[in-house]
């Protein structure tokens, strides 16, 4: 079995390929890139496993004229810039003692100590430079079957790095069969080692959780979540209930998926600071909580919101109350995003100022909504 993608025969990544092969040393792409491959969806990241040691592929990509950048050096990972294209080399090794997200790693043990140190068997395909598969730990099956499954032992996977249970949830969404239900052991394991949750950092919690929400149907991975305790471990407060029913109402309005959308249905206590969002994700987490718990219509919301803003805000609004979404809401929102306010602070003065003036311009606006935006200036005034 082969890597066809073209990713793989950009000039560019063979180069990397070769400046070790030359010299003796194994080039083989590995992770992401392969399963990602595979499964003919979009390759990110380009990772590449090789026995050379750091210091030494450091030395071949100067001699080969490429940018070695140390990004990971102690770990045995250089960033290798070719082309303009970031490859991440990193020389076979097996965790010797771990520390959370931290090890102390041997370097060597050839590609099957390389791949029992991973997370997911899936995780674990290699593929030469011609694009040609390894699989030391089965992998490709899973990944044929659509099955997340840790490597050898859930227990010690998890303890290796606890952040392993919320990508065990993460991965299932994007990659796993939705009919087939999350590997058993693997629930299990998560479910044993819920305190180990309490110690990675909220940052790292945030990204995994928002990489979770934005696949197509998180749904029933979120379920799971809740079902095993994770779920109220990173987020106490938090209800799935509606998860369900806005990812069907964002299919049936053509609506890409969106992280803080789905992440506004599901509540809990504090969320913007346990996840660490962006002061821009927690203001916009906030205004879309409460404008799917008020009762602004569809005209006013496209008016003050915009057309997509108002969109959220229905969107969430039907799920959290299990409603369908009114037939004319498309055309309500563009009506009202397109709709200006007819009266200026100017035709108010200087018969009126200061608070006097804004709380009449504000009155006047309220009319003007409730009508339909039809009445005009002289109407108003």
């Amino acid at each position: 079995m082969q890597i066809t993608q073209d990713w793989i025969r950009v000039g560019a990544t063979q180069a990397v390929c070769k400046m070790l092969t030359d010299a003796g040393y194994q080039a083989l792409f590995v992770g992401g890139c392969v399963r990602n491959a595979l499964l003919d969806a979009p390759v990110g990241d380009i990772d590449i496993a090789t026995d050379a040691l750091p210091d030494q592929v450091m030395k071949l990509a100067d001699a080969a004229g490429l940018k070695p950048v140390p990004t990971g050096i102690d770990h045995g990972t250089i960033t290798v810039v070719s082309g303009h294209i970031p490859h991440e080399v990193t020389t076979f090794r097996e965790d010797i003692e771990t520390f959370g997200r931290h090890a102390n790693v041997a370097f060597g043990g050839g590609i099957l100590g390389d791949a029992r140190r991973r997370d997911f068997t899936m995780n674990a395909l290699y593929a030469r430079p011609d694009g040609t598969i390894l699989d030391p730990l089965g992998g490709l099956d899973d990944l044929r079957a659509r099955h997340v499954r840790f490597i050898e032992d859930p227990t010690k996977r998890i303890q290796e790095d606890y952040l392993r249970i919320l990508r065990f949830f993460r991965f299932h969404a994007w990659y796993g069969d939705p009919q087939d239900g999350l590997d058993a052991e693997g629930l299990a394991g998560c479910a044993m080692h819920l305190d180990g949750l309490a110690g990675l950092s909220r940052e790292r919690v945030g990204g995994e959780i928002r990489k979770l929400l934005g696949a197509p149907d998180p749904a029933p991975s979120v379920a799971a979540m809740r079902n095993t305790g994770v779920l109220l471990s990173v987020m106490p407060g938090a209800d799935d209930r509606a998860l369900g029913p806005l990812i069907h109402l964002e299919s049936e309005a053509d609506t890409a998926p969106d992280a803080i959308r789905r992440l506004a249905t599901l509540g809990g206590e504090d969320v913007a600071e346990r996840l660490r969002l962006s002061k821009a994700e927690a203001r916009r987490l906030a205004h879309l909580r409460e404008g799917a718990l008020g009762t602004m219509g569809a005209p006013e919301l496209g008016y003050r919101h915009g057309v997509a803003e108002g969109l959220d805000i229905l969107l969430l609004r039907a799920a959290l109350s299990e409603q369908p979404l009114a037939a004319d809401t498309a055309g309500d929102l563009a009506r009202g995003a397109a709709a200006k306010f007819p009266v200026k602070a100017a035709d108010l003065m200087p018969g009126l100022s200061g608070p006097a003036l804004g709380a009449r311009l504000a009155e006047l606006e309220q009319r003007w909504i409730g009508s339909g935006f039809r009445l005009e200036r002289d109407d108003l005034i």
